[in-house]
């Protein structure tokens, strides 16, 4: 038997059928007539020697042959769109897509855009700020900063800043706090956001290098860690603050640090893209800008005292 392929265009309009399952809209997704779709399904046909679709009154269904072509047709037609893509972004110098998490993109990156889009008018930025890991040929994105404790093979990875946490407090509401127990009288905000870390990072784990019993239990919980910074800086509670958060909200006055013992998270966030692609040049001079940025944060950390053992 030999298995030399009928034409591409043979495959193409089989696949927009078989996924439609009617020649007419899969003959308006090709922008071509319904005769001549119909004309391609047959030339595919006889190429095979046996029919892929049963034609019924107003309908279309597939054959055995045509259910065993489908999802191999439409994977390789998706391959081959994906590479496509990938071939013509490496050729693109104006286009940079950037994903990052909603809380990071909210409450670092966000607010410094203006300065990158100012320095670099010439590079169109799209941002996509979610969680969800991205997949770069099949989501188009060009560059991830991304947080945790994971492992980037077979990528490029370039860590950008060292998480650490530490109670934070609106100026209002440190005035009262002498001594680490005093933290204890105040509402604790929680953030369910690092409770994948280990060890642990919340209240609990700084009571405990403290020195203190367990912190008072309940207290209101977010989900996002921009929605806590933003109720710690209204006043609401204090938060065990992540610096990549609030970086700009301490250097500015809304939030401050009442206590030296900072606990280290042992993850960092990582601007991340495809092995090669750092040198593309606007993906090479954003990298080099959030290099740039993130150092605002080496004279925070310069303050702290690490806890060695928090548990």
């Amino acid at each position: 038997m030999i298995d030399r392929l009928p034409p591409l265009t043979a495959l193409r309009a089989f696949d927009a059928a078989a996924r439609h399952m009617s020649f007419a809209a899969a003959a308006a997704e090709l922008n071509v007539t319904p005769a001549a779709l119909s004309f391609q399904i047959k030339s595919l046909e006889e190429h095979l020697g046996q029919p892929v679709f049963r034609r019924l009154n107003r309908a279309v269904e597939l054959t055995a042959a045509g259910r065993a072509l489908a999802p191999g047709a439409a994977n390789g037609f998706a391959t081959l769109t994906a590479a496509w893509r990938a071939a013509r972004r490496l050729g693109d110098t104006r286009t940079l897509t950037v994903t990052a998490g909603p809380g990071f993109t909210a409450q670092w990156l966000a607010p410094r855009m203006f300065a990158f889009a100012t320095a670099h008018p010439e590079i169109e930025l799209r941002f996509s700020a979610s969680l969800r890991l991205m997949d770069f040929d099949r989501d188009e994105v060009d560059v991830a900063i991304r947080f945790g404790q994971g492992d980037d093979r077979g990528l490029y990875s370039r860590k950008i800043i060292d998480e650490w946490l530490t109670p934070m407090v609106a100026p209002a509401l440190a005035e009262g706090l002498v001594r680490p127990a005093d933290l204890a009288r105040l509402p604790l905000l929680h953030q369910d956001d690092v409770a994948f870390l280990g060890p642990s990072v919340g209240w609990p784990g700084w009571f405990a290098a403290a020195g203190l019993p367990p912190p008072p239990e309940g207290g209101v919980r977010f989900s996002q860690a921009d929605h806590a910074v933003n109720a710690a800086i209204s006043g609401a509670g204090a938060i065990m603050g992540r610096v990549s958060m609030t970086e700009r909200a301490l250097r500015e006055g809304r939030l401050v640090m009442p206590f030296a013992l900072t606990l280290r998270a042992n993850a960092a966030y990582r601007i991340v893209c495809q092995k090669g692609s750092e040198t593309r040049p606007q993906i090479a001079q954003f990298i080099e800008w959030v290099a740039s940025e993130v150092s605002d944060i080496e004279p925070l950390t310069a303050t702290r005292v690490f806890a060695k053992d928090a548990k």
